[in-house]
């Protein structure tokens, strides 16, 4: 079904400022521009880690408000990952921490990876070897809020890789992380709650022929297909694109 019409606008006037801004700033340069959209209604700390020997943009991490957005390049070939940390409390000097998704208790997480559960984006904007990007949401490391990356504008082959629901509602009793309100903030995977080779795809089970959904991954697959839900998840929830400008929503609208 549709998108409401007035949140539908509302996100072309988002995109539509990010992209005159980025211009502004030197976007219109050979980098591939990445707009972040806080669509929820609670404050969202985005964290950002270069991978593979990559810069981290934006010191790692910073702040959006409600209905907030911030636009910035990182170069053609960039690798890393990007996860909505929530619940976090700095003092003015950056330090404190977040119900989830935390980065060891400072804003600018320079690096540093975040803790579990989060969910993940993951992207590879172009190689050595291809020029295509590829991008994906991850459920591997939990999921702490739904997330969505899509190109501006489409592109031939592009998909928009998501897990747009808010998996914390059915998440079970076991694999729960709560904040000091006793709010469910996260929900593990089954790696991260009960460990093993089994639930983590190591050891003799580090393999897709070995390696099983467990009964959680079928769980979260079944509520956001176009998510990664284990290790060595149904390839089709990579997608493959090429294009100059990425949005990536925190709480993405869902069809009415």
């Amino acid at each position: 079904m549709d998108i409401p019409l007035l949140l539908l606008v509302d996100v072309i006037v988002v995109v539509f400022m990010a992209i005159t801004r980025g211009t502004a700033a030197g976007g219109g340069g050979n980098g591939i521009q990445l707009i972040m959209v806080n669509n929820c209604g609670e404050s969202v700390w985005p964290g950002l880690l270069g991978t593979a020997g990559h810069p981290t943009p934006q010191s790692g991490g910073f702040h959006l408000g409600p209905g907030e957005e911030a636009a910035f390049e990182v170069p053609a070939g960039w690798s890393g990952r990007v996860w909505p940390r929530r619940g976090c409390n700095f003092d003015s000097h950056g330090r404190g921490s977040c119900a989830t998704g935390d980065c060891g208790g400072v804003l600018r997480c320079g690096g540093a990876a975040g803790v579990t559960p989060a969910t993940v984006v993951e992207m590879t904007l172009g190689t050595s070897a291809s020029a295509m990007h590829f991008y994906d949401v991850s459920l591997v490391d939990g999921f702490n809020l739904p997330v969505a990356m899509a190109p501006v504008g489409g592109g031939v082959g592009c998909g928009t890789a998501a897990c747009g629901a808010d998996l914390n509602v059915c998440c079970p009793a076991a694999l729960e992380v709560r904040d000091r309100e006793g709010r469910v903030a996260g929900c593990r995977s089954a790696c991260r709650a009960m460990g093993g080779d089994r639930y983590c795809c190591t050891g003799e089970y580090g393999s897709p022929s070995a390696c099983r959904p467990s009964i959680f991954s079928h769980l979260f697959k079944a509520i956001c297909p176009r998510a990664y839900s284990y290790a060595y998840d149904d390839a089709s929830s990579l997608n493959r694109c090429r294009a100059k400008r990425y949005l990536i929503t925190f709480c993405p609208p869902q069809p009415s």
